[in-house]
């Protein structure tokens, strides 16, 4: 009996610590104000369009810079809301440290094809499948699409085959140019070889792809990348080639 007592004691005692220990270090000093800003923009190699600057300076012409300021009147939420309106960002959060100071983290919208349409119709698809400015300078190396695209097909049919590109490793370094023939078929110009790849309709691509692929492998390492002028997978098991 007195041992369990005594194992109660000892369970509220340490209960009680922890508590103390808790609200301790959550404790703010009165009148702590924010010495810095951690910034971090995910996604930087890829993308490179939204810099910790830019954040920065977005924050300040809003009057939500939160150095200098006391951390009780730092309103993250404000905050969180006047970059979620940056049209190249995609996402944000926005939180204060224990020790006092305020962190933002921002991901970027990430391009997937660069279309350039007829006229001046020209921009980026993105991975959501929107459509983005050619303005934001993306660093990356994408595949451009050129030929008689609309904006629907790019960010439709067209946009989950670029998805597919960027997440084939093989496909994403091959694939140079995409072109839309006026019956919205597709040939590709990969960036080894000098011939063209015809896939017809894109639907069923992966298989079409795949196909190609292992003709690479087993037929053009033999007898060379530049024998054929356009290798066609348009029909279901078949591959047509076509000599130069």
């Amino acid at each position: 009996m007195f041992k369990k007592i005594l194992i109660a004691i000892c369970t509220v005692v340490a209960a009680a610590y922890l508590f103390l220990a808790v609200t301790a270090f959550n404790r703010k000093p009165a009148g702590q104000t924010c010495p810095d800003l951690e910034l971090l923009v995910r996604d930087s190699v890829y993308a490179g369009f939204v810099t910790g600057q830019d954040v920065s300076a977005l924050l300040h012409r809003q009057g939500l810079d939160p150095v200098g300021k006391s951390m009780d009147s730092i309103d993250t939420r404000r905050m969180e809301q006047a970059l979620a309106g940056h049209p190249l960002i995609d996402g944000v959060e926005c939180y204060k440290t224990p020790g006092g100071r305020v962190c933002v983290e921002v991901s970027q919208r990430l391009p997937i094809l660069r279309v350039m349409g007829d006229g001046e119709d020209s921009y980026y698809v993105d991975s959501k499948g929107r459509v983005m400015p050619l303005s934001a300078k993306c660093v990356a190396r994408l595949p451009v699409v050129t030929g008689h695209v609309s904006r629907d097909f790019a960010t439709g049919p067209l946009h989950g085959f670029g998805l597919f590109l960027q997440q084939d490793p093989f496909w994403q370094a091959q694939t140079e140019q995409i072109h839309i023939l006026p019956d919205q078929t597709v040939e590709l110009a990969p960036r080894v070889g000098d011939h063209l790849i015809y896939l017809g309709k894109l639907k069923g691509y992966e298989q079409k792809l795949k196909r190609v692929r292992l003709f690479y492998e087993k037929a053009l390492n033999r007898v060379g990348w530049n024998k054929y002028s356009r290798i066609n997978v348009e029909f279901d098991n078949q591959i047509i080639c076509t000599r130069r």
